[in-house]
């Protein structure tokens, strides 16, 4: 049975409905493994192509609740590809400069320059997500920051980049399950915080700000792709093979050689 990755755009999306243990076909980890490093040899090819091209970008948004797998699918969609194709940026907690201005500020700083492709660990949608659930600003205020969001978003794809964004959708037994990882692991325990268990209490508060996020954002120029997130191998492939489709509809071209190359001879 499939489940689709784009939800309807035009009904209230129910997390409830997307199973985050889905698997869309036959595969396992082995031939996960085989298509991701498939993906990333022809990723890595379109990257050079899209940076020699020059007219065009990528976006990649990566959001999901703490221990979800953002940095991990980074590290499995990359792998391979020239790192001056690409760059990431990780959005923490808004240092003093960002605060004075508005909440798109430091994200308009970072998207990608022409020819390359960015990936964003966490992004804007932080501003409709742990604001609202932690009450930093009135709800006044927030709501109307998705209208905001799908204005920013159109207007870089009119500007020549593609949107991917991507939620990657874990179930709460899953995140214990990896939250006592770490614990059991000294050389995770670094990645543990006391707070991530204050943030777990929160679970259904951000699952319904999450949903609205999906629902009010998911747009024809900039669609929300829900990533079946239980399974760390099968997340990394759909998100490899999103970001494999997306460089091919693009199909970046190099650009034409200088006239009377063939004449030159070099001494």
């Amino acid at each position: 049975m499939t489940q689709p990755l784009i939800p309807h755009r035009h009904a209230p999306v129910k997390l409830a409905d997307f199973d985050p243990r889905h698997i869309d076909g036959q595969w396992n980890k082995q031939t996960a493994a085989e298509r991701i490093a498939e993906n990333t040899a022809i990723s890595g090819e379109l990257a050079y192509r899209l940076y020699a091209e020059n007219k065009r970008s990528v976006l990649l948004v990566l959001q999901g609740m703490d221990t979800s797998g953002k940095d991990g699918t980074i590290r499995a969609a990359t792998t391979g590809i020239n790192p001056l194709s690409f760059a990431i940026t990780a959005f923490k907690q808004p240092s003093v400069e960002e605060l004075e201005h508005d909440f798109l500020w430091r994200i308009h700083k970072a998207t990608p320059a022409r020819g390359h492709i960015g990936i964003f660990n966490r992004s804007h949608y932080e501003d409709v997500l742990i604001v609202r659930v932690h009450k930093l600003v009135p709800k006044s205020v927030w709501r109307g920051r998705y209208e905001a969001i799908n204005g920013f978003e159109r207007h870089l794809a009119a500007n020549g980049t593609t949107v991917v964004k991507c939620f990657l959708h874990i179930s709460k037994d899953e995140q214990r399950e990896r939250l006592e990882a770490r614990l059991a692991d000294p050389t995770k325990r670094w990645k543990f915080a006391k707070a991530d268990l204050d943030e777990r209490k929160l679970w259904d508060d951000y699952q319904d700000a999450y949903a609205d996020a999906l629902t009010r954002c998911n747009t024809e120029h900039a669609p929300w792709h829900i990533i079946p997130g239980d399974r760390k191998w099968y997340r990394n492939l759909v998100v490899s093979n999103l970001l494999r489709e997306t460089l091919e509809k693009m199909n970046p071209q190099f650009p034409a050689e200088e006239a009377g190359l063939d004449q030159i001879k070099v001494v």
